[in-house]
């Protein structure tokens, strides 16, 4: 007999216990969205505001904020927000506190096109990205793009200038001919360094940077206007 009582006190303790959880899971549908947090990777929202970011998280619900949050589908929304080409990736989650969040992160661009009219950013994926009305990148202007698609080497060459220290500072532009070839124009100097083809490359930023910090030191810099990087293991340069 003992036995049979203590197999129904389990069972209805079991009972109640998924009674509970059945009660508050269903509360928690329920329950209103009260608030809609924020947040950008970094603390660094340049390019696109909170308020952009709010209006795209509502604009498929009358009032995100009083709808309960069995009705919201995140994945939607995330598909939503990534609608915007300024978001490279967006997580939405909802919290037990009635709260909907959101972790964007934004597209980070490495050069700026200005070309028969057409202005954008080549991002860090080489994708086209729209300039922003809330802030101007500090990146090299892009030139000798003729057709709607970039380049792979003038997005590989944005790319390298963009990760290396020296160059991201040295390179206000970079140019393809239509011979396929490459120039810098830069900030320190104001010289057209011609670059050529995209083979070794590596061997040419080295002689650039070598070439510059000796100049630099000599006081030199100014006395040129092209440095030209094409031929083997020297560096020809073009006087003012």
């Amino acid at each position: 007999m003992k036995k049979y009582i203590v197999f129904i006190k389990t069972l209805l303790l079991i009972a109640f216990i998924v009674f509970l959880y059945g009660f508050a899971s269903q509360r928690n549908k329920a329950k209103k969205i009260d608030k809609v947090a924020v947040t950008f990777e970094n603390g660094d929202n340049l390019f696109i505001t909170y308020e952009t970011v709010n209006k795209l998280l509502i604009q498929n619900y009358k009032d995100i904020k009083s709808q309960p949050k069995e009705n919201i589908f995140l994945k939607q929304l995330e598909e939503t927000l990534l609608s915007n080409k300024m978001i490279a990736n967006a997580e939405v989650f909802l919290s037990v506190n009635g709260e909907l969040g959101a972790i964007i992160k934004q597209k980070t661009p490495i050069a700026r096109v200005n070309q028969n009219g057409h202005t954008y950013y080549i991002d860090s994926k080489g994708n086209k990205m729209p300039l922003s009305t809330n802030y101007s990148a500090r990146v090299p202007i892009v030139k000798g793009i003729r057709e709607g698609k970039i380049p792979n080497e003038l997005y590989t060459l944005a790319k390298l200038v963009f990760e290396d220290e020296f160059l991201k500072k040295l390179i206000v532009s970079i140019e393809q001919t239509p011979k396929k070839e490459f120039l810098f124009k830069t900030r320190v100097g104001g010289q057209t360094v011609e670059l050529g083809k995209l083979d070794q490359l590596d061997k040419k930023i080295k002689k650039l940077k070598v070439f510059y910090h000796k100049a630099l030191n000599d006081k030199t810099l100014n006395t040129y206007k092209k440095i030209n990087l094409m031929y083997n293991n020297q560096v020809v340069c073009t006087k003012n």
